[in-house]
């Protein structure tokens, strides 16, 4: 089959940018938060685990976390019970936690490796459990109310934040040829299991590799201006002052918190990306535009 010379100097420019991201990146090792319309859509899932597969195949060290909030919510949903939340963390109880653990370590994590396997990857699934990786604390949440004189301590159950992360399995897998896909949960002292926010873990993750990069995707273009323009490249100051002054705010708050404390701890670059956009993950790292939100330190 010939092609038309346009479609071949297209494919040629295309290669040649590429190139020197590809020399840049070779052996480096990028976390990849996976979640948002890229887990659900078909056409997203596949370009994705290709987008992943070919990274690996030209010398980088991908790692992936996801989520599965979703997921999570359509299993509670057919055995009847209902799902509660508190400003958007969801109460877990002992039986929510066993299906979070079921929907996150099971059906979600070996449908990635599976899917990324098929692409030609060697995909291996892990949760926080497996070569004790992510040590967990149970996350103490209050909320103040104008009734009360002190701050209301709510208990929503099995939810924790990250206490440390031993790395030594990833590090493992990555050096021998694997492409960890990890589950965010994570048990405490107490041997307890915990549900941990996809994007927190993936944060500490990248801190404890010391990461060349940490990608989040989301549902959004990136970090948007107060006029919905998109903010490329920032460093570190300036998000920080975006925070104070209320433009980045609500559900976009935590990912840009997790981005700065990554770069601030010692990843190059931290990148928010639009999952929506088919090969988002290939087009942020081997073109100039990129498509999403750049944070360094």
């Amino acid at each position: 089959m010939s092609l038309e010379p346009s479609t071949g100097t297209t494919i040629a420019h295309v290669l040649d940018e590429a190139l020197p991201y590809i020399r840049r990146f070779q052996g480096k090792t990028l976390i990849i938060k996976y979640g948002g319309n890229a887990m659900v859509d078909e056409r997203l899932k596949e370009s994705f685990a290709r987008d992943i597969v070919l990274m690996k195949l030209v010398g980088m060290n991908p790692v992936v976390v996801h989520g599965g909030g979703p997921q999570i919510g359509s299993v509670l949903a057919q055995i009847g019970k209902e799902s509660h939340f508190v400003e958007g963390m969801r109460v877990t109880d002992r039986e929510t936690m066993d299906v979070v653990e079921m929907v996150l370590g099971g059906l979600v994590n070996k449908e990635i490796v599976n899917l990324i396997n098929r692409h030609g990857g060697r995909a291996v699934g892990l949760t926080g459990k497996d070569g004790d990786l992510i040590h967990a604390r149970k996350l103490t949440f209050t909320r103040n109310s104008p009734e009360l004189n002190t701050p209301e301590i709510i208990d929503i159950g099995h939810v924790g934040e990250v206490a440390s992360i031993d790395a030594s399995v990833v590090d493992m897998l990555v050096h021998g040829d694997f492409i960890p896909i990890i589950a965010p949960i994570g048990v405490g002292d107490d041997g307890q299991s915990y549900n941990i926010n996809a994007d927190l873990v993936a944060g500490k993750v990248a801190e404890t590799l010391r990461a060349e990069k940490l990608m989040l995707l989301t549902n959004t273009p990136g970090v948007l201006d107060g006029n919905n323009g998109l903010l490329t490249g920032l460093k570190s100051q300036q998000v920080q002052d975006l925070i104070d002054d209320g433009t980045i705010h609500g559900g976009m708050l935590p990912k840009v918190r997790c981005a700065l404390d990554a770069v601030n701890a010692g990843v190059a670059t931290a990148h928010i990306i639009d999952g929506r956009v088919e090969h988002a993950v290939l087009l942020e790292i081997f073109t100039d535009q990129g498509v999403g939100t750049l944070i360094r330190g």
